[in-house]
């Protein structure tokens, strides 16, 4: 009896440091393995996104716009890029990130006023500090607050191609501080603060980085400040050429290459998702290039740079909302069809309604997301080599559902902004005199020149 007790004690001896182990295993993954736990990968491509988002404003749309207006405006429209990522800096760490991701209260497949605009829990960035982790995610919230604000940036900047060469630069910043509070930071919680959001969540629109709360909202902005502000000075009689293709051109390659940031990053981690939109994004980008380029040569019977860069961007905005969910077939369709309607778009429709967006906002920002927003409801089919629709989905439920967020971001946006455009006209004026428009903006805003005669 004694000899079997040593042999017991002896075993125990031998398998307790197993027992332990496993004890402690078991018990980690509730602090170690959390779904909330940060990933360095995840965390280095978000870094990395970022940079590249930012550096779509500026330099890449800086110089996209400044190279397409005259050359008497080309430090206004500098200008407007670099003034703008300071201002909205400031208003989204105040409020702005708090409107469109403080999600307290969210209660799932709700309708009540918190699916449309987040609380103020977060304001002045509140309760977030360096280990904060993003909820249901790998990445500091510090990262994904900095990721967002990149698109926050980027939205206003887009209108101001709409009203180039005649806005005053005063009622540029006020117009742009209120939208981005009172219509852009709404339409981004609609779409991406998960439970309880209505285009997301509820109706079950699929927008991955951006066509309705990027695209259609500043394009539809950009058409009702250009309707509003009235014409250029000599437009449409008084031919008003590019001064600086070369400038267009190195800004367009820069938007090129930044958009697999805001695309391959809107995926909030380094995975095969990412690694999905980033192929799409190329595709499409580059079919659209080549089919503007193509109609264009038809049409005029040359090909022009200024033709292939900007069916790029049309590209560019038109997979934007279908990064996500769709394949690289269905990617090369939606350029195609992107560069086709978006030429039509700033060509055609322009000319026949006659107003003055000036670089084209609407004409490939607003018309290429809505292109891009119908076909993600479409080319989402697994059949059509997409990620296939989500449960109780038909093509027919998941277009439809598109189509009203897109008509819901379009009526929003346009009356809201209709409102804003007012109140500035009436307390500060929309647009400079005919003397400094004619004498240019750079001079008369800034008493500075772009290049020396």
């Amino acid at each position: 009896m004694k000899t079997i007790s040593c042999l017991f004690a002896r075993k125990l001896v031998q398998i307790l440091p197993v027992v332990l182990l496993t004890v402690i295993l078991l018990g980690l993954p509730t602090a170690s393995f959390a779904e909330d736990e940060l990933d360095s990968g995840d965390t280095a491509w978000m870094l990395t996104s970022v940079a590249l988002v930012l550096f779509m404003t500026i330099p890449g749309l800086a110089l996209f716009y400044g190279g397409l207006v005259r050359s008497k405006n080309v430090l206004s429209v500098l200008m407007q890029c670099f003034a703008l990522t300071g201002l909205i800096t400031i208003l989204w760490g105040f409020f702005g990130y708090s409107l469109a991701f403080d999600t307290a209260g969210m209660v799932e497949k709700t309708t009540n006023l918190n699916s449309f605009v987040g609380g103020m829990g977060k304001a002045f960035l509140k309760g977030i500090g360096a280990e904060t982790i993003l909820s249901e995610s790998t990445i500091p919230e510090t990262v994904f607050i900095m990721f967002q604000l990149t698109f926050a940036i980027i939205t206003p900047a887009l209108i101001a191609g709409a009203f180039a060469e005649r806005m005053k630069f005063s009622a540029m910043l006020l117009f742009s501080a209120i939208w981005s509070l009172v219509v852009y930071a709404p339409l981004c919680h609609m779409a991406w603060s998960g439970s309880g959001s209505y285009f997301g969540d509820i109706l079950g629109a699929l927008d991955f980085a951006g066509g309705t709360v990027v695209h259609i909202n500043a394009g539809i902005a950009a058409l009702v400040v250009a309707l509003l502000i009235g014409k250029r000075i000599g437009y449409p009689d008084t031919p008003m050429p590019p001064h600086s293709l070369t400038l267009t051109v190195v800004g367009a390659s820069m938007l090129w290459v930044g958009w697999f940031g805001f695309n391959a990053g809107s995926a909030v981690a380094a995975d095969g998702a990412a690694g999905m939109a980033m192929l799409v994004t190329q595709f499409s980008t580059a079919t659209a290039a080549i089919a503007w380029m193509v109609i264009e040569w038809i049409k005029h019977g040359k090909p022009s740079v200024l033709g292939i860069v900007t069916g790029a961007v049309a590209g560019l905005v038109a997979i934007t909302p279908a990064s996500g969910s769709v394949g690289p077939m269905g990617a090369i369709v939606i350029g195609f069809a992107s560069g086709v309607i978006c030429f039509w778009g700033a060509t055609s429709l322009k000319q026949s309604l006659g107003y003055d967006d000036s670089l084209d906002a609407f004409g490939v920002h607003g018309i290429g997301g809505i292109v891009g927003c119908i076909l993600t409801g479409v080319f989402v089919s697994e059949s059509l080599g997409g990620q296939g629709f989500a449960e109780g989905m038909t093509m027919g439920k998941q277009v439809g559902a598109q189509l009203i967020s897109i008509i819901v971001t379009t009526v929003y946006c346009g009356v809201l902004s209709f409102i804003i455009l007012k109140i500035v006209d009436v307390t500060i004026g929309l647009r400079v005199d005919e003397n400094d428009e004619q004498e240019g903006l750079d001079l008369s805003l800034h008493g500075e020149r772009g290049y020396d005669l």
